[in-house]
């Protein structure tokens, strides 16, 4: 690890600094996060090229709130699925964010507008934590994030509808700040319906991809489609079939979202979506 205490303006920053000389084969628990520090964590590990192995004790709050986004989670779920991050629930008290080394303890410390990681090198105390870290660990269980790796999402959708309809996918998750539903913001499955429109791609293929990816279900494919459609960000056209109802095919419903580049979509549909009457 770092071979002195870090101050830096976000702990993200503190994370990388202290990663940056440890071994890809050192294992590293984290524990006692807030949902800002453990979003920091995630970044970092999925920035580097030779992450070491984390293994996170946090509280089930803090990691149901991530699984709430689909951009950390599905970040998340790449990490674990390479076995570069396993998560825990502890319910157990840790006074501060420790990152529990093989050879040292850093003990994150922040304040308004910086963080500190405050390291020790002492034996004595480095083994008295790791053994705290163990205990608590062999009494938890690993906590399913319940969401697709990211890296599973933009393969399935290249396979299924091609790289263009993946590649608009990708710049528009890129482009927003987050998934988590508030207010005027798009999820995963907004912006997978509208980069289905941008290439008309039918209803029922586009939830049937993401169901089988497990992105969403069926139904909230659908939810979401009567949602975009009322302001009239996309529409449908129906597509007769040989038996049953006819399928609905997907469009951008506003002639100012036609011709849009991907990356742009997302904040055209929020300005629409903000304008549109309650």
């Amino acid at each position: 690890m770092a071979s002195a205490s870090q101050v830096a303006p976000t702990v993200a920053e503190v994370y990388r600094a202290s990663f940056v000389d440890v071994p890809a084969s050192n294992e590293i628990y984290v524990a006692g996060l807030g949902e800002d520090s453990t979003a920091g964590l995630i970044e970092v590990l999925a920035d580097l090229d030779e992450p070491p192995t984390v293994w996170l004790l946090a509280r089930e709050s803090h990691l149901k709130w991530l699984r709430r986004d689909f951009q950390l989670a599905s970040t998340a779920a790449d990490l674990v699925a390479d076995e570069t991050l396993s998560l825990r629930v502890t319910e157990d008290e840790f006074e501060s964010g420790l990152v529990v080394g093989e050879d040292s303890v850093i003990s994150l410390v922040q304040t308004a507008d910086q963080v500190a990681g405050l390291r020790t090198d002492d034996a004595e105390f480095v083994a008295a934590m790791r053994e705290r870290c163990d205990e608590s660990w062999e009494d938890t269980t690993p906590f399913d994030l319940r969401t697709p790796a990211r890296s599973r999402v933009y393969e399935t959708l290249a396979d299924t509808f091609g790289s263009e309809v993946e590649a608009d996918f990708r710049a528009m998750l890129e482009a927003v700040k987050t998934t988590r539903s508030d207010g005027n913001a798009l999820n995963e499955v907004d912006l997978t319906l509208l980069a289905a429109a941008a290439h008309e791609i039918q209803l029922y293929e586009i939830s049937r991809w993401g169901e089988d990816a497990g992105v969403a279900s069926k139904a909230t494919f659908s939810r979401a489609k009567s949602r975009l459609e009322k302001p009239g960000l996309i529409a449908t056209e129906k597509v007769p079939i040989d038996v049953g109802r006819p399928r609905l095919r997907l469009r951008l419903g506003d002639d100012q979202l036609r011709g849009v580049e991907a990356s742009d979509l997302p904040g055209a549909a929020q300005e629409m979506l903000a304008s549109a009457p309650a």
